[in-house]
């Protein structure tokens, strides 16, 4: 039976650099070699959700930022350039590198459960994840009545993914445990 390839995002192109074809791509990892050492890479679309291959020539950090500059090959002026914009770059998921305890990789943590942990309550899942100094969990909360069922509403909260707020993480078991401040629930999306 042929292994699916499951796709990890790495980052997305945010816009052209200079005239010569240079991309800025905004990081979503942790692993700064996934746009320094050259090889082959994925290009998706906004539009299609089938990845092409790209082959990247090199790259380099903006210092204090999470943006690296990237030559691709095949791109080669600013009109190429701009493109590519809004396209996500990833890698497959056999190049990813190992983790230490308590390290995760995006695509582990989406879709996950998100449990309160005093009283075990369901109140969400995640449904991504934002870097802002630390990451971010965005949870997409489970309606609280029929009514809020009914209406579709979806309401969105974002926790901070430390240890303190989250102290349970268990991929077997496809669950995050939280103990969230006072307050920070109902705080709107």
């Amino acid at each position: 039976m042929e292994k699916k390839n499951k796709w990890l995002e790495i980052g997305t192109i945010v816009a052209p650099k200079g005239l010569k074809g240079e991309l800025k791509v905004l990081s979503s990892t942790d692993f700064p070699e996934r746009f320094e050492i050259p090889g082959q890479r994925w290009l998706q679309s906004p539009q299609t959700s089938s990845p092409q291959p790209v082959e990247l020539i090199s790259g380099k950090s903006v210092a204090n930022k999470n943006i690296y500059i990237v030559r691709l090959q095949g791109i080669e002026n600013r009109n190429q350039a701009e493109t590519l914009r809004g396209y996500k770059m990833l890698v497959c998921d056999e190049t990813t590198p190992k983790l230490e305890k308590e390290e995760y990789h995006v695509s582990q943590l989406i879709d996950l459960d998100v449990y309160e942990q005093k009283t075990e309550k369901k109140i969400g899942k995640v449904v991504d994840i934002f870097t802002a100094g630390h990451d971010l969990l965005e949870i997409q909360l489970t309606p609280k009545t029929e009514l809020e069922a009914k209406e579709k509403k979806e309401k969105k909260v974002f926790i901070p993914f430390v240890y303190e707020i989250v102290p349970v993480v268990d991929l077997e078991k496809h669950r995050i445990e939280i103990n969230p401040p006072k307050g920070l629930l109902d705080l709107p999306h």
